[in-house]
């Protein structure tokens, strides 16, 4: 691929940005990090469902090699264990070796045939991304938005949790579809007025109601994103409680003179998505907050 190595094997070696351009890739959860040795927990669209498992890895700055090890979900194998090999082929140029299996390696078909994970297309994926490292920055966006309140946090909790009650609460949601595909986990469709006109998002939801926290990749994203990430978190203290929402996005370059007019750059679009999305995120942080203070006064 047409990126140094050095690019390649940062990007890969950052478990939190898989789902940024691995499409099938939902959320990605460190559960320890030392020494260059981490255990993740991982939830992957397989098959259309989605599936949850750990992954152990060890990272090898020096040699660009990552070994890993995880439980093919649905499959009676212990465990597949792979090394994926990063080499440099120029200056700019790399090269991928993959190889994984069982106490042999065999040919990527069979762990595709095995995970139901399509390894080609993750890897053509990564390709793509990598490829755009000189403007990675530049398309990469990471923001928050927080409101401080008084009342209850397992109430402004449940605002979020309930999205299908947003249609008569939100002013600009005409509509929700919220279905619980597993303990956890949500399926999400909500359409949504936007300055551009009537939108239809879908995402998936991984919901942690004992740590306040919901976390959401959108599979199919409004005009202008290449993907979207979230997180709503709702954090009492001694004094209050805080809820905040952080997204990430990745601008989908080509679009924006399409969406924003001739003319339009990289810098009108991050303004553009920054202002939208945060303008939707303190519309629905302000209505959770409403939701706990007057649960609250008439309780």
């Amino acid at each position: 691929m047409s990126a140094p190595a050095g690019v390649v094997y940062a990007v890969l070696a950052e478990g939190a940005k898989l789902p940024l351009y691995c499409s099938q890739s939902i959320h990605v959860e460190c559960l320890e990090s030392e020494g260059g040795r981490e255990r993740l927990r991982m939830w992957t669209l397989v098959g259309g469902q989605v599936k949850s498992w750990i992954t152990w890895r060890h990272l090898d700055q020096v040699e660009r090699r990552l070994e890993f090890r995880q439980k093919v979900p649905g499959s009676p194998l212990d465990a597949v264990r792979g090394v994926l090999s990063v080499t440099a082929e120029g200056p700019q140029e790399t090269g991928l070796e993959l190889r994984y299996g069982l106490d042999s390696l065999p040919e990527t078909q069979w762990v595709e045939q095995a995970a139901g994970v399509d390894v080609r297309g993750q890897l053509a994926q990564l390709k793509s991304f990598a490829e755009r490292w000189t403007r990675l920055d530049d398309l990469m966006l990471t923001f928050e938005d927080s409101i401080r309140f008084y009342g209850a946090a397992d109430l402004a909790y449940d605002f979020l949790y309930q999205a299908e009650a947003w249609p008569q609460l939100v002013p600009d949601v005409s509509r929700v579809a919220l279905t619980d595909e597993a303990p956890g986990v949500q399926r999400m469709t909500m359409e949504r007025l936007t300055d551009h006109g009537t939108h239809t998002t879908r995402a998936v939801r991984i919901c942690f109601p004992h740590a306040g926290r919901i976390v959401y990749k959108q599979t199919t994203t409004l005009p202008l994103l290449a993907a979207h990430l979230g997180e709503w978190s709702v954090v009492p203290d001694g004094t209050g409680t805080t809820i905040t929402s952080k997204q990430t996005v990745a601008l989908r370059e080509e679009d924006i003179t399409t969406v924003l007019g001739r003319g339009a750059d990289v810098g009108d679009a991050r303004r553009h998505v920054r202002a939208m999305l945060g303008r939707n995120s303190l519309t629905l942080l302000t209505l959770a907050r409403q939701h706990a203070e007057s649960a609250a006064r008439l309780s």
